[in-house]
C-alpha cells in the first residue's frame, strides 16, 4: 500500500481553506492530516473523527486569539515535521504548509490558496487591517525574513495546484512556478432553493476589514434596503456603527440556518476583493444571485446576467447602482443552480485524483487512477471515494 500524507497550515479557524483540507479528508480518510495547530472545536465536521498530528504551537499560550502574533514559529513547526516515510504529499496552503520536506523520492502536490498575502501584499495588507504604528514600525524587518524563507519554502513542493487563475498568476510571478487550476470544492447538496424569495440582501462572511462589507452597509443604506448579515468578527463593532435601521447582525448561525436565509435572499452581497471566494457559488446552490465587486476570484465564477452582477469601483455608490441594477434582472433558480454543480465536491474530486494520478510515484498512481475511474462515470455524486492508504 502507498503512504500519503495531508497537511494544512492549521484549523484555527473557518473558511474555504479548511473545506478543501476536509475535501481532501474525505478522499484520504486513512492519511493522517499535519498541522501546525489543530483546534477541536474549529475543525470541520468531516475531519472530527480524522487522524490530526499537530506540532508543538498546540500548546502555545493563547493561540487562538494570538495565533497571528506567532507567525514567525510556523516555519520552524512545519519543517520539523517528519514525512520522510511517505511517498506522496498533499498539501493545503496559504501560508506555511508547502514549505514540509519530503523524501528524496516522494512527490509533493500543493494545492495554494495564494502566495503568503501578508508578505507579498505586505502594504495591502496592513492597510485593510488597520494596524497601528508600533506594528508597522516592527513588523517590516521579521516580513524580510519570513519573505526569505517563503521562497526557499516554495521550491519544495513538486508541483502546485492554484484555486483560480489569479493566483495561478501570482504563483507564476512571485515563485516562478507553473500552477494547474482546479477551483476549490462546493457542497452543492448542502443547499436548497425556497420558493419563497423575502424583502432582504445577505452577508455571509467573517467580519474583517478586508471583506469590504462596509460598501454593502453603505449601498443598502442608501437604497433603503434590509441587509442581513450572518458571520462575526473583529470589524463587528466597527460595522454596526455604519449600519442604518434595515441592517441586522446574526452572528454565526448553524449550517440549516445558512441554507433557510441564503436560499431566502434577494441575493448575497460579495463586495470584497478574494482569491476565490466560495458564498458567491454556494449562494447560485442554493438558487440565488449574487452581486460582486468586479474583481478576484469572482470574475472566474460569477456570469454577469445570468448568475448575478458586478459593481466596478469599491465603494458603496458602485454597489448601490448594482443593486438597481440587479433589480431589473429576472433570476432562474434552476440555472442558477447548474451553474453551482459545475464546482460540486465530486468535480473537484474528478479532477484532483487525475491529477494526482498524472504526476505520483507508481506507488500511488494506480490506486489515484482507479479512484478517478470511479467518479468517471458520475461526477454529480457528492462524496470522493473513500481509498484505503496505509499509514
Amino acid at each position: 500500500m502507498s503512504k500519503i500524507a495531508l497537511v494544512h497550515d492549521y484549523f484555527i479557524q473557518m473558511g474555504g481553506a479548511e473545506r478543501v483540507a476536509a475535501a481532501m479528508h474525505e478522499s484520504f480518510p486513512s492519511a493522517p492530516m499535519y498541522a501546525t495547530v489543530a483546534l477541536p472545536h474549529r475543525l470541520p465536521h468531516q475531519l472530527r473523527g480524522a487522524d490530526i498530528r499537530t506540532s508543538a504551537m498546540q500548546r502555545l499560550p493563547g493561540i487562538e486569539k494570538s495565533f497571528r502574533h506567532y507567525f514567525m514559529l510556523y516555519p520552524f513547526a512545519i519543517e520539523n515535521f517528519d514525512l520522510s516515510s511517505y511517498d506522496l504529499i498533499f498539501s493545503s496552503s496559504s501560508g506555511y504548509a508547502k514549505g514540509v520536506r519530503r523524501g528524496k523520492n516522494a512527490v509533493h502536490v500543493c494545492y495554494c490558496h495564494t502566495p503568503m498575502r501578508w508578505v507579498w501584499r505586505y502594504e495591502d495588507y496592513v492597510n485593510r487591517e488597520r494596524l497601528g504604528g508600533v506594528a508597522r514600525s516592527l513588523l517590516p524587518m521579521c516580513v524580510w525574513g519570513l519573505k526569505k524563507w517563503d521562497m526557499r519554502a516554495a521550491q519544495q513542493p513538486s508541483h502546485y495546484i492554484a484555486n483560480s487563475k489569479i493566483v495561478a498568476r501570482r504563483i507564476k510571478q512571485i515563485y516562478g512556478r507553473e500552477a494547474t487550476v482546479i477551483p476549490p470544492p462546493i457542497e452543492v447538496n448542502r443547499f436548497q432553493p425556497s420558493n419563497v424569495i423575502d424583502d432582504y440582501y445577505l452577508i455571509l462572511s467573517r467580519l474583517v476589514p478586508y471583506k469590504r462589507i462596509d460598501l454593502a452597509i453603505e449601498a443598502c443604506n442608501r437604497m433603503n434596503r434590509r441587509l442581513l448579515i450572518i458571520g462575526n468578527g473583529p470589524d463587528r463593532a466597527r460595522l454596526e456603527k455604519l449600519a442604518g435601521p434595515l441592517t441586522e447582525f446574526l452572528g454565526l448561525q448553524t449550517d440549516s440556518q445558512v441554507n433557510h436565509y441564503l436560499s431566502r435572499c434577494q441575493a448575497l452581497l460579495f463586495p470584497g476583493e478574494e482569491d476565490f471566494g466560495m458564498a458567491p457559488l454556494e449562494a447560485n446552490a442554493a438558487g440565488r444571485p449574487v452581486i460582486a465587486y468586479n474583481g478576484g476570484g469572482a470574475v472566474e465564477t460569477v456570469v454577469r446576467g445570468k448568475t448575478g452582477v458586478f459593481f466596478d469601483e469599491p465603494n458603496g455608490a458602485s454597489m448601490a447602482a448594482a443593486i438597481e441594477e440587479f433589480e431589473s434582472y429576472t433570476w432562474r433558480q434552476s440555472e442558477l443552480r447548474k451553474h453551482a454543480e459545475k464546482f460540486d465536491t465530486s468535480v473537484f474530486a474528478f479532477r484532483v485524483l487525475k491529477f494526482l494520478s498524472s504526476v505520483a510515484p507508481s506507488s500511488c498512481s494506480e490506486e489515484l487512477d482507479a479512484g478517478a475511474r470511479l467518479l468517471s462515470g458520475n461526477v454529480s455524486q457528492r462524496a470522493w471515494p473513500r481509498l484505503a492508504i496505509a499509514r
